[in-house]
């Protein structure tokens, strides 16, 4: 068993594997309560190894050894050590070839890593270290061989035997078992081996490369669940024609395989050729999925298709390289989202996202760099920081380099490191031997953790019209590193006159331009413009949001309106209305008064916007939306979570009371939009009209509640009807019970929708909130061992729920806390998860902060996981 408080890993301390295993074949007799696993594996000698003599580290986790042998022989004496890791095998030759027999047991591996059951199946999830729970093996992502997989079972217990790569071998054999032989050539290491056994659907098609080659897509789920997987399949294929035209990848395999688990610790697993996937992120129709789902489905179906070159083909040599691969990979599936969906706002949708979790990921005692330098536990890295953060550098690379450039590095790291395990330093060392750049200051953004600040000025000299743009940045303290060095910060900026156009001109002698992108690459540094067309009226900052940044601007209300009614960047014109609802609050929370002049700016900019034909539906119901409690408790050093809310809220009724009507005459019809299309246009119309409803509702427009009710009883898709119910989900008003009581009652026996009752009840404000809690937890669709079950109800009653999860009394955090305990004891990946708002302590009022130390405190004390520890030691460090 794994030691529950292990030693720190150090990046500094990487050394490359003793042995190279030069092939690898694996024997499967699958059954539930146990599996037997023959294991024959080639090992030599690795030449790059740090030690000659030194001995083969095979870890296993929980994993019973029944045999082993060397060249067909026991070993001899003092050759085999076992430990806490695993085994040793000391003075071997130089080459062997080793067998090793041993026994798992899937369907008691709550934990969901290595091999279990789900819903009568077996499956894996290796990454990142799982597959040490299913045999022996030297499971690092530098270890890469080829597999050659062999699977037994019973046949009418698992008629479905799928594995890696191509199936070269299949048949029957006596008692009712049967095979099936897979063969994967191309190297790989451990964690993305998957093995799928059980009584799974098939829904089929085919894909044609650009090369010619048919290509067959088959799409496993419970048979129930057949007539859900067309957007999935459709997602596959246009992620498929998107590497190829944009990225120039092409798939290598004969068949590409998804298999939707309903018990799954992640959203989903890029195992080569044979994607494991939440089965949330696999079944949609209309009836059943919103919109966002649907999203949601076609972002991660291309995320886990294109790591087929950007983490497969081309992987980590360990895993504090792990956003070498993760944040490649999501920058790419972001650029197929916006490109293939055509989703206006795609961009601020996923810079939200990095406001309100990675920021304050990174400002928290849980913040690390993109690369850290040490883990404790690997799994608790699975973070924010690596995903989205680490897209965002990406995309700062391609900023600073020029797309067709970084598209030619892209070109020259795929294929001079195809098949081998490489490191951030060799994806940016590729980048600037294309570019010609000197990118040493730029990889301080792997390696340093924390939200740089960037304050900006202008000035104008009025006798020579010389414009100057005044940058600088600073970056706070985090755990580790007190100090910090300069980054490499492109601000892409653009200037408006007072008609909203761009302004033309030269920055420091350079060509004519209508937007610049300002490298700031120390402290501070001025950018000086002349022959300017006009005088600039307003300066849009960080347009497209060009770095994960906070700007720190000083604009006025007028100078923020003017570019809300103006900006032709997207990004830019739902900031300047961000950066005007912020400062409402925080005007009303530190002075404990409302700013009547500022909020009578915001009025009337918001009722100009709502008078705008030209805007884009989806773009006004994304400005309309003010900031959420979490992003808004950055601002202060520690806030009153259940005030904040309440302020928040008492604002959106104050600005939008008076434009009820203005609100009601943009909404669009519904009969008109219900149309369960999945394009931008209908997209963009539904959250429109979901938003208005939504925003009428909490402005207290009494006609808003009879149309909700209507919606909700109209509606023939699921978004509509998710519309009604969050409109009206925190009013205390008896139509809510009513639409959740039949919510409930048309969608008791579909696990995923039921998530999204749980989820609501969960989030609401309205006063019972412990028991619906408890009425949840006790629910017939609610499991404690499913994830999914566990997050669709705590989730949401800590994210959204903040008058009973801040209760002032500490109920709220006393029972997370043993949700907490209980979990661990099932399954520690979650539970480290579920922990992480307790984390948090500081940024809450000393008594709420006391209170959740408090249950931190009580927790460690306890024999805990190693997973939830180093969440909790990281969180108290220091208190």
């Amino acid at each position: 068993m794994r030691d529950a408080n292990p030693q720190p890993v150090y990046l500094s301390e990487y050394q490359p594997p003793a042995f190279e295993v030069e092939n690898l074949e694996l024997d499967f007799d699958l059954a539930a309560a146990t599996t037997e696993v023959t294991t024959r594996m080639a090992v030599r000698r690795n030449p790059q190894a740090a030690e000659p003599g030194a001995p083969l580290r095979l870890y296993g986790d929980g994993v019973e050894l029944v045999s082993l042998t060397v060249d067909g022989a026991e070993p001899g004496e003092g050759m085999l050590e076992e430990d806490a890791d695993g085994l040793l095998l000391h003075g071997l030759p130089e080459a062997a070839r080793l067998e090793i027999v041993s026994r798992c047991h899937p369907e008691q591996n709550t934990a969901l890593e290595g091999l279990y059951a789900s819903s009568g199946n077996l499956c894996t999830q290796c990454e990142p270290e799982g597959f040490r729970r299913i045999t022996f093996f030297p499971d690092r992502p530098d270890v890469l061989t080829t597999y050659r997989v062999r699977l037994e079972a019973d046949r009418a217990q698992y008629p479905v035997l799928l594995a890696n790569g191509n199936r070269v071998e299949a048949g029957e054999l006596d008692g009712g078992r049967h095979y099936a032989v897979w063969e994967d050539p191309f190297p790989k290491p451990s964690y993305l081996f998957a093995l799928v056994a059980g009584d799974l659907a098939c829904q089929r098609d085919t894909f044609t490369t650009m090369s010619g080659r048919e290509v067959a897509l088959e799409l496993y789920v419970e048979a129930h669940n057949a007539d859900r997987c067309d957007h999935a399949l459709a997602s596959l294929k246009r992620a498929m024609r998107y590497d190829e035209e944009a990225f120039g990848r092409e798939y290598d395999l004969d068949v590409y395989m998804i298999v939707a688990v309903d018990d799954f610790n992640m959203g989903a697993m890029e195992n080569k050729g044979l994607n494991l996937f939440n089965a949330k992120f696999v079944l949609a129709s209309p009836d059943t999925a919103t919109d966002d789902d649907f999203v949601a489905i076609e972002s991660v179906i291309a995320h886990e298709y294109f790591h087929n070159w950007s983490g497969n083909r081309v992987t980590c040599r360990d895993w504090f390289q792990l956003s070498l691969k993760e944040g490649l990979t999501v920058f790419r599936d972001q650029e197929f989202t916006t490109d293939c969906t055509l989703f206006g706002v795609k961009r601020i949708d996923d810079v939200s996202l990095l406001r309100a979790h990675q920021f304050p990921e990174d400002a928290g005692p849980l913040a690390h760099p993109v690369r850290p330098d040490h883990y404790a536990e690997i799994n608790n890295f699975y973070t924010l920081t690596v995903y989205e953060k680490g897209a965002e550098l990406i995309r700062m690379l391609r900023t600073l380099i020029g797309g067709e450039t970084f598209r030619r590095g892209l070109d020259v790291y795929f294929e001079r490191f195809d098949g081998q395990a490489v490191t951030t330093d060799d994806f940016v060392a590729v980048m600037a031997e294309v570019s010609g750049r000197d990118l040493t200051a730029f990889k301080r953004w792997y390696t340093q953790a924390g939200t740089p600040h960037v304050t900006a000025a202008t000035a104008q000299d009025g006798s020579t019209g010389e414009f100057r743009i005044s940058l600088g940045q600073y970056t706070p303290p985090t755990p580790g590193q007190e100090h910090k060095e300069p980054v490499v910060i492109p601000v892409r900026v653009a200037m408006l006159d007072a008609d909203g156009r761009r302004i033309r001109g030269r920055l420091e002698g350079g060509p004519e331009q209508d937007e610049w992108v300002l490298e700031l690459d120390r402290s501070e540094r001025s950018f000086h413009f002349d022959e300017l067309s006009a005088t600039p009226q307003a300066v849009s900052w960080l347009r497209g949001f060009s770095a994960p940044v906070i700007l720190e601007a000083n604009q006025s209300a007028t100078t923020l309106a003017h570019l809300l009614a103006h900006d032709d960047d997207a990004f830019s014109r739902w900031e300047a209305a961000q950066t005007l609802m912020r400062r409402a609050i925080r005007a009303r929370i530190e002075d404990d008064a409302a700013d009547p002049v500022l909020e009578a700016e915001i009025q009337h900019a918001l009722a100009a916007l709502l008078e705008d034909p030209a805007i884009e539906p989806v773009l006004l119901a994304t400005i309309l939306q003010l900031p959420p409690p979490r992003e808004l408790a950055e601002l202060f050093d520690c806030v009153d979570p259940v005030r904040l809310r309440a302020e928040r809220d008492a604002l959106e009724a104050r600005l939008y009371a008076p434009l009820a009507d203005r609100l009601r005459d943009r909404q669009p019809k519904l009969d008109d939009i219900d149309n369960g299309a999945f394009t931008a246009d209908a997209m963009g119309q539904r959250r429109l009209r979901n938003r208005l409803l939504a925003l009428r509702v909490a402005a207290g427009d009494e006609s808003a509640v009879p149309e909700v009710l209507e919606q909700y009883r109209k509606a023939r898709s699921q978004t509509m009807r998710m519309g009604a119910l969050n409109a009206i989900n925190d009013l205390n008003h008896e139509a809510r019970g009513l639409l959740l009581a039949d919510f409930e009652r048309r969608y008791h026996d579909d696990p995923l929708v039921l998530d999204k009752y749980f989820g609501l009840q969960a989030a609401s404000q309205v006063p019972g909130g412990f028991d619906r809690l408890e009425y949840l937890l006790q629910h017939p669709g609610f499991r404690w061992s499913n994830p999914n079950r566990v997050r669709a109800v705590l989730g949401p009653f800590m994210a959204r729920n903040e008058r009973h999860f801040h209760q002032a009394d500490g109920e709220g955090y006393h029972r997370i806390a043993g949700f907490v305990e209980k979990l661990d004891r099932m399954n520690p990946q979650t539970a480290a998860r579920l922990v992480q708002p307790l984390t948090r302590w500081r940024k809450v009022d000393p008594a709420r902060g006391e209170q959740m130390r408090a249950e931190l405190e009580r927790l460690a004390a306890l024999e805990i996981s190693r997973d939830l520890r180093d969440v909790i030691e990281r969180a108290l460090a220091d208190a």
